[in-house]
């Protein structure tokens, strides 16, 4: 029995070093050490033998159990390894070549309708004027007839930049300014 178990883990041992693949490896420990394995059938045959026989063959076959167990598991170790480096190399990346084309946006669909409504009033001869966004406090009030004391005028309103200058609050300095300038028909 000790030389069959001896025999078995030499074997085993150099079969193990020949294997090349996980798959392969996995494949010959459950047929050496899985429950119907060689190492199992092995120790089925312990109750036919003399209680000392008995002791020292179990204490050999788990001694070399573990031992293949262990050179298993570093084999495993060395394949995963080994396959990894292979799996890097192969898809090392060149950074000299040139890069993925960023795909351009499009339009905003909000923005896109805008520009349609554009086209259009400007074909019916509307025209898109366009003012300062800091204007003078004639044009943004006193043009409008809005009195120097209404509440639009508070600084919780109204951001001045100087007493007769600020930012425009609403479109309708611009309005006052295409008046200035067209001449009515």
């Amino acid at each position: 029995m000790l030389e069959k178990l001896t025999g078995m883990d030499k074997e085993a041992q150099a079969k193990i070093a020949g294997l090349t693949t996980i798959g392969e490896l996995n494949e010959y420990k459950v047929r050496i050490l899985g429950r119907k394995g060689e190492l199992t059938a092995l120790l089925r045959g312990l109750k036919d033998l003399s209680p000392e026989q008995r002791a020292q063959a179990g204490k050999t076959a788990n001694e070399i159990k573990d031992k293949l167990e262990e050179i298993f598991n570093r084999r495993a170790a060395e394949i995963s390894r080994r396959d990894l480096d292979l799996r890097l190399q192969e898809e090392r990346v060149d950074v000299t070549l040139p890069g993925i084309p960023v795909q351009k946006g499009g339009i905003h669909p909000l923005t896109r309708i805008r520009r349609e409504i554009t086209r259009i009033f400007t074909g019916m001869g509307f025209t898109v004027e366009e003012g300062p966004e800091i204007e003078l406090d004639y044009y943004n009030f006193e043009a409008l007839n809005v009195p120097k004391h209404h509440p639009a005028r508070d600084m919780q309103d109204s951001f001045y930049i100087t007493d007769e200058v600020l930012l425009r609050t609403h479109t309708s300095p611009v309005q006052v300014r295409v008046m200035e300038k067209m001449a009515p028909q």
